[in-house]
């Protein structure tokens, strides 16, 4: 916390003594454009409860991967076999070099891949500033 006036950056507009403002830094997520990779996995039907469980024990190896800021996996309500993986990235290149490009990838398709129906789709998102 900064004490009042004592060293305080001027974040206010400039003052009569001429000095400049300075802006706040920016917030570190907002220094990087996060990208949200959006997967939808379709799985075998009768394998949706092996297929969790894979994503249970590999959920650390996705997780720990340098420049992952999130994980989530969803399940269909209309259709159970249907599952959307939502990781939230630093950016593209930290999902393919951080991870694709790794030994973590095949330690994670290894454990999940054996229940998929088809190979997932999967592309990368911005979000729309409101």
């Amino acid at each position: 916390m900064w004490a009042a006036g004592a060293g305080r950056p001027n974040f206010e507009a400039a003052s009569s003594s001429g000095e400049t403002p300075i802006r706040p830094p920016q917030a570190a997520w907002q220094a990087v454009r996060m990208v949200l990779e959006v997967a939808l996995i379709d799985v075998l039907p009768g394998h949706e409860d092996a297929f969790a469980a894979a994503y249970a024990q590999g959920h650390p190896v996705l997780a720990g991967t340098p420049g992952c800021r999130s994980v989530r996996m969803t399940r269909g309500v209309e259709s159970p076999s249907r599952f959307v993986l939502l990781v939230e990235w630093d950016s593209v290149e930290a999902h393919d070099e951080n991870f694709r490009a790794t030994e973590r990838f095949t330690q994670w398709r290894t454990l999940i891949g054996p229940h998929f129906a088809n190979p997932p789709v999967v592309e990368h998102f911005t979000d729309v500033p409101a």
